[in-house]
């Protein structure tokens, strides 16, 4: 049996945020079940057991049991050896931090919920809200200039080092990327750079999803 356990499906922007620091930190002893949310497997009573508001990811490790991406990432920075991927200066956790409640309060919904799924899954949501999508796109805009003010002079979000924060916001651009609006963000200033740098990082190449 596996050492890790991760519940969740690829195409989930916060279950490739999980894997992403897997593989910053070179570990691969993980066996994944990839409850599927298009199909609404996170919902089943099984499931519900593990994360009762029926969300992915779930992890296990070592016999201890975290649901929530924040709680998951933190835990497993922790306690898995290799590269920290949070930042030492209590300012750079602070943008980390900061980042992270943004990008989940504000920048998954209208990235993923209001500009992605308009073009990508539009069924799921309920069909294409061009009132919804055109909001989307304002906060998306409010969001990256957020992100990138409070990156500063560093290459990252939280400072000079790779941090959560980074780990989140590639994958739920990601989905962006795949949209007509791919390259209407380039100016707001600092993007074009940092998203540049992101798609370069192995782990996110190496957890694109498949298909």
């Amino acid at each position: 049996m596996a050492e890790l356990k991760l519940w969740g499906f690829d195409g989930s922007t916060y279950v490739r945020t999980v894997k992403m620091l897997l593989a910053e930190k070179e570990f691969t002893g993980f066996e994944q079940d990839p409850v599927n949310v298009l199909k609404g497997e996170p919902h089943s009573a099984e499931h519900l057991q593990r994360h009762p508001f029926g969300k992915v990811p779930v992890i296990e490790y070592r016999g201890f049991r975290v649901y929530e991406t924040a709680a998951i990432a933190r835990y497993l920075n922790s306690m898995i050896t290799g590269r920290d991927l949070v930042p030492a200066e209590a300012e750079n956790v602070a943008r980390m931090d900061m980042a992270i409640g943004i990008i989940d309060s504000y920048g998954y919904p209208a990235m993923l919920g209001g500009v992605a799924a308009y073009h990508l899954f539009p069924d799921f949501v309920g069909g294409k809200d061009e009132a919804k999508h055109h909001e989307a796109l304002k906060t998306t805009r409010t969001v990256l200039t957020e992100l990138m003010r409070l990156r500063g002079k560093g290459p990252w979000i939280a400072g000079e080092d790779l941090s959560i924060a980074d780990l989140y916001l590639a994958p739920v651009f990601a989905y962006v990327a795949q949209t007509p609006h791919a390259d209407e963000f380039n100016d707001v200033p600092g993007f074009a750079d940092w998203w540049g740098a992101a798609q370069q990082l192995e782990s996110f190449r190496a957890t694109k999803p498949q298909g």
